[in-house]
C-alpha cells in the first residue's frame, strides 16, 4: 500500500530509550530514569478528588471544542495572578496536551511549504510535526553565549513565515529574559512572521521568573500544558492563547481534529490549578535534584554542563567522551542501568556529542543515578 512522504519523520528517540529501559525492567533490572521529561509524582490530590466526584455525578461526555468555560476562565485568571496580564477567557483554547496545541497552531497559521524558525538544540517534535504538515523547519544553531536561545539577529533575512521559541527550553532549561523575548517578538513582527511561544515549563524555575509573550503582545500564540508543573503528563490536557481574531478559525479546526480535549482531564485540570502547596512541594524536589546533579555530574566526569534556569533538564557537552551520543547512551543504560537521552534527538548535528539528563524523578533516584554514572565512568577510565 502507498504511504505519504509527510509521514516519513524521524523517531522521537527519547521514547525509544524509554522503551529500551522498560524492556530492561521487564527482564528484572532496576533502571534509574533520567531520560524522559515526566514528573515522578501523580496529578495533585485535589485534582484526583475532583475527578472522582465528577465520575460519581454523571457521564463525562463531549465538551465544547474550546474547552470547559470554567477552566478557560481559571486559566485567564492565572495570567493575571502570575504575570499581571488581563486576559479575556474567550482567547483561551483548551487542547489535547501541548501537542494538540502545536497541531492547531501550525495548521491555523501556516500553509504548505511555509518556513518556521526553531532553535537547535530544541524539542525534536517541533521539526517532525512541521514536516508532517508539509511545512519547512528552519533550524538556527543557537550558542552557549546566548543561553542556547535564538536571537533577533537570526531572524533578519531568514525568510521566515513563523518563529517558535521555548522558554524555559528543552533540553537546556534556559530562559529568555524580558529584553531578549521582546526583541524576538519585535523581530518576528518586522519580518511578517507569526510568533509562537512554548511556555509549557513555566512554573518550574529556580532563580528568575519566566516571562510570557503575552506581556509584550496580543498578536502571538502561547502554548502551555498541565503536563509539567501540574504533573499531569498522561492526562493529555493543555491550553493555548490566541489573538481574538483567530479564535473562530482555531475553534473550527479543533472541532474537526479533536472534537474536544478529554472531559475528565479538564475536570482534573481545573482543580489542579488550586493545588499550589502540593505543586510547590514538587518544585522543591526539582530544585534539590538540580543541585545534586550540578554538583554530582562533574564529579562523575560530565564536566561541561551549564546551570538550567528552569524545567528539569541538564544538557551536557560530552563531545570529549564520544562522537556517537546514541551509542553512548545505550552503553550507559546497558552497563550502568541509567537511562539518559542522546543529544541527537534535539540537535541532529551537534547533538552527537551531547546528552540530556532529566531530574524530574524522586531525589533518591537522582542520588543512585549519580553513583551508577560515576561507577560507569571510573570503570572506563573517564574520571
Amino acid at each position: 500500500m502507498r504511504n505519504s512522504s509527510r509521514g516519513m519523520v524521524d523517531p522521537f528517540i527519547v521514547m525509544d530509550v524509554m522503551e529500551a529501559a522498560r524492556a530492561a525492567e521487564a527482564a528484572g533490572r532496576h533502571i534509574i530514569h533520567m531520560e524522559v521529561g515526566q514528573p515522578g509524582t501523580p496529578a495533585p490530590e485535589g485534582a484526583r478528588r475532583a475527578l472522582a466526584a465528577a465520575l460519581e455525578e454523571g457521564a463525562l461526555g463531549y465538551t465544547v471544542a474550546l474547552g470547559l468555560p470554567e477552566l478557560r476562565a481559571r486559566i485567564a485568571r492565572h495570567y493575571g495572578e502570575q504575570y499581571g496580564v488581563d486576559l479575556d477567557p474567550g482567547r483561551v483554547v483548551v487542547t489535547s496536551g501541548s501537542s494538540g496545541g502545536f497541531l492547531l497552531a501550525f495548521t491555523a497559521l501556516f500553509d504548505a511549504g511555509d518556513r518556521v524558525g526553531i532553535g537547535a538544540p530544541g524539542y525534536p517534535s517541533y521539526r517532525q510535526i512541521l514536516k508532517a504538515l508539509s511545512l519547512t523547519p528552519v533550524e538556527f544553531e543557537t550558542r552557549a553565549e546566548n543561553r542556547f536561545q535564538p536571537v533577533a539577529e537570526d531572524i533578519a533575512g531568514a525568510g521566515l513565515d513563523g518563529l517558535l521559541v521555548a522558554s524555559p527550553g528543552n533540553p537546556t532549561g534556559t530562559m529568555l529574559d524580558a529584553g531578549a523575548l521582546g526583541a524576538l517578538i519585535a523581530a518576528a513582527d518586522a519580518a511578517g512572521a507569526a510568533f509562537i511561544s512554548d511556555e509549557i515549563y513555566h512554573g518550574i524555575d529556580y532563580e528568575a521568573r519566566p516571562v510570557t509573550a503575552l506581556e509584550f503582545s496580543d498578536e502571538v500564540y502561547v502554548i502551555n500544558s498541565f503536563s509539567k508543573y501540574f504533573s499531569m503528563t498522561g492526562w493529555r490536557v493543555g491550553w493555548m492563547v490566541v489573538p481574538e481574531a483567530h479564535v473562530r478559525q482555531v475553534e473550527r479546526l479543533a472541532q474537526n481534529m479533536f472534537i474536544c480535549a478529554p472531559h475528565a482531564s479538564q475536570v482534573a485540570a481545573l482543580a489542579a490549578m488550586d493545588c499550589e502547596a502540593e505543586l510547590q512541594a514538587n518544585l522543591a524536589v526539582y530544585a534539590e535534584n538540580r543541585r545534586l546533579l550540578l554538583e554530582g555530574l562533574p564529579e562523575a566526569g560530565f564536566t561541561r554542563v551549564a546551570p538550567p534556569d528552569g524545567a528539569f533538564y541538564i544538557y551536557a557537552d560530552v563531545s570529549e567522551l564520544t562522537e556517537d551520543s546514541r551509542a553512548f547512551a545505550a552503553e550507559i543504560l546497558d552497563e550502568a542501568g541509567v537511562a539518559v537521552t542522546p543529544g541527537v534527538d534535539f540537535d541532529p548535528g551537534r547533538g552527537r556529542g551531547s546528552l540530556r539528563f532529566s531530574y524530574a524523578r524522586a531525589t533518591q533516584d537522582i542520588r543512585e543515578g549519580l553513583v551508577r554514572l560515576k561507577r560507569f565512568m571510573v570503570a572506563r577510565g573517564l574520571v
